[in-house]
């Protein structure tokens, strides 16, 4: 049953050298630090689209209160929150550019980190 499909050739063996797949001159941790600024940016991306939705379902609740009181604060503090949640994420961008800048002298030292090691 192993030998059901034959030979199979490594695809691996006809990489290129040249080719941007076998770019491997990194320094040791720099993978972690990708994998952490992908995480960063996708959860930042996720808390903008949660505040998309909730933009368009207070503003859903909006409409559909009409002289119902306590439906339109509902909605009210719905809007209020996204809009805080997306000040606390857009001020941790502003603070971290600012640390950046007082500590390290570069205000994108914190947000795109760089791991210094020896050259190849």
């Amino acid at each position: 049953m192993i030998f059901q499909f034959g030979t199979i050739t490594n695809p691996f063996k006809s990489i290129n050298p040249t080719s941007p797949l076998a770019t491997t001159t990194g320094t040791s941790g720099e993978g972690l630090v990708i994998l952490g600024n992908s995480l960063l940016k996708f959860i930042i991306v996720m808390a903008g689209l949660y505040a998309f939705w909730n933009f368009i379902a207070a503003g859903y609740g909006f409409m559909s209160a009409g002289d119902d009181a306590k439906a339109v604060g509902k909605a009210f503090a719905k809007f209020t929150q996204s809009l805080l949640g997306l000040t606390f994420v857009a001020g941790s961008f502003v603070l971290a550019a600012i640390f950046g800048y007082l500590i390290f002298g570069d205000a994108t030292a914190i947000i795109s980190p760089v791991i210094y090691g020896p050259t190849p």
